[in-house]
């Protein structure tokens, strides 16, 4: 158990019956990058039950936030979902990912595309005043099938939009764009369609996907990777690493269960 820190949970939000978030205790020998990822979990029967989990919480920041789904019979998050304030969670010393700018040749304008719980990087990678002296845009993009599962992405960039840092650099640089498939709203349609058929760059009054300019982050379900990966290929950019920075990055480490 000595691999982990052992943190206290500070405050949870159960946003549906399906998503969460919670805050907890920081140690400050604890150091990542913004968009990248720790293993955390609980301890059970004496041992640790673990999975991957982006921090949202920025690496300015005090204290560190998670954004999980609810499985009712996952190994973790069917325990995980019960935590209280004053629990103990296990975090992991090492935080890893291929999430961070500099696996990204440099650009003008940063797509960060996201499903579900896959936005937890990019509420870091917001809150990081180095990605808006990188890049002129940054578009943060999040499907989700119902209107109720944008709520802690609304709640953020709201929160961020009233800070005195981050205010100002979002009202120049920051476009939000929230999107559902299974409700009426306001953006409909899957990511992949909105990119393909230029919907989403028209509704931001932008123009369209260029390989000149446009650099990508992505983190979602497997299928809209695989998507997406194959969209961007098609056009001819290439995938980043921590070895060779390329013009899109992509995060696998996704809870499910």
């Amino acid at each position: 158990m000595s691999a982990f820190y052992r943190e206290k949970v500070l405050s949870v939000q159960h946003w549906t019956d399906t998503l969460f978030s919670f805050r907890a205790t920081r140690d400050s020998g604890f150091r990542f990058q913004n968009g990248q990822f720790a293993m955390i979990g609980l301890e059970v029967d004496g041992r640790p039950l673990l999975r991957a989990y982006s921090m949202a919480s920025a690496n300015h920041e005090e204290e560190l936030e998670f954004f999980s789904i609810k499985v009712q019979d996952g190994p973790l998050t069917s325990k995980l979902q019960k935590i209280r304030e004053g629990d103990t969670i296990l975090v992991g010393r090492k935080a890893t990912g291929t999430l961070i700018t500099d696996n990204l040749i440099p650009g003008k304008r940063l797509m960060l595309l996201s499903t579900g719980t896959g936005l937890a990087p990019f509420a870091s990678l917001i809150k990081d005043p180095e990605v808006y002296d990188r890049y002129d845009q940054i578009l943060l993009v999040h499907g989700c099938r119902q209107v109720s599962e944008l709520a802690y992405g609304e709640e953020l960039v709201a929160k961020l939009r009233d800070d005195e840092l981050f205010g100002p650099l979002l009202s120049e640089k920051l476009f939000y764009y929230p999107t559902v498939t299974r409700e009426p709203f306001r953006n409909r349609g899957r990511i992949t369609d909105l990119i393909t058929s230029n919907q989403l760059f028209a509704d931001l009054h932008q123009g369209p996907l260029d390989i000149e300019t446009d650099r990508i982050m992505m983190c979602g379900s497997p299928a809209m990777l695989e998507e997406l990966k194959q969209l961007f290929e098609t056009r001819g950019f290439k995938e980043g690493s921590g070895n060779t920075p390329g013009h899109f990055v992509i995060e696998k480490a996704f809870v499910e269960r």
